[in-house]
């Protein structure tokens, strides 16, 4: 059964989504147990359809585009997942397109609109201290909230960061991240304290967060609806935009799939209107060899 499958594959952070799925599928077989045996070619595009012309929301609107490409994937997951553990022979995903995802509009700060938040004051210090080190490392929130001073290392001349990523931390090997710091990231870290201790540690989430950092945002001449998973954005961006190749980036942001990382690549639009304004001139008169 594909919730057997979910039940050893699934992390919390995605968790709501593996449920929302398996909802859809009951919905989709009408409450019908389904073995692998019943899964072929014509009932996966039966889903995709399902998905995209019968599926609502709890609001009873249709699902998004990226919504349906989200279930879908989940199903074709746990397929792969099937077949590499033996279970079946046969995979019908092979056979039936994804739904392609449509690409979403990320909120990116440039350097210097980060530079200006440096030099505006935040009604919350450690909202600063945090979000400003999201801006220099990539980390998420999740992982610089749970932070500890005891993953703070001195290496060589600098300091490094050495954690699981709460995101990959359930049943994924590569959870273990590495982030070597630079002047500017630990300069946002305080003197250390108990190893046990987190380093941003009046940091909590509640509903200040994001309303404080539009503010604070504001204050700073910035006119962009940011939220705190806009400093990871901002760090990929900036990486990418002064040259570091992007294979590097997807390892620092801790990507499991490179394709993850190439979505930052698509909004580097300096970069692309260079790229095409200096095209060489057909026109201009070359000696032919």
């Amino acid at each position: 059964m594909l919730s057997n499958i979910k039940q050893e594959t699934t992390s919390t952070s995605n968790h709501s989504t593996w449920v929302s799925t398996q909802n859809h599928l009951r919905a989709y077989t009408k409450g019908r147990d389904i073995t692998f045996e019943n899964i072929t070619k014509e009932w996966l595009e039966g889903f995709k359809t399902y998905l995209g012309k019968s599926a609502k929301t709890k609001s009873d609107t249709h699902l998004s585009r990226n919504t349906q490409s989200s279930y879908f994937n989940k199903v074709r997951a746990a397929l792969n997942q099937a077949q590499q553990d033996g279970i079946i022979n046969h995979n019908p995903v092979h056979q039936v397109p994804s739904i392609k995802a449509q690409s979403t509009k990320r909120t990116y700060l440039t350097l210097e609109e980060v530079n200006a938040l440096t030099q505006t004051e935040c009604r919350y210090s450690v909202l600063k201290q945090a979000f400003l080190f999201s801006c220099a490392t990539g980390m998420r929130w999740s992982d610089i909230q749970k932070l500890t001073w005891q993953e703070v290392e001195q290496f060589n001349n600098h300091k490094r960061i050495v954690f699981h990523q709460k995101k990959l931390l359930h049943g994924n090997a590569k959870s273990l991240q590495y982030l070597d710091l630079s002047p500017s990231a630990e300069k946002l870290l305080d003197e250390p304290r108990e190893p046990t201790e987190r380093v941003f540690k009046a940091l909590r989430y509640s509903s200040y967060v994001n309303v404080e950092l539009l503010r604070w945002a504001l204050a700073a001449g910035i006119n962009k609806r940011v939220t705190f998973h806009a400093g990871r954005h901002t760090f990929a961006v900036i990486q990418l935009s002064r040259g570091v190749d992007i294979y590097s980036v997807s390892r620092l942001l801790g990507h499991s799939e490179l394709r993850t990382t190439e979505i930052y690549a698509d909004i580097i639009e300096e970069r692309r209107m260079d790229a095409m304004l200096s095209f060489p001139d057909i026109f201009a008169s070359q000696p032919m060899k």
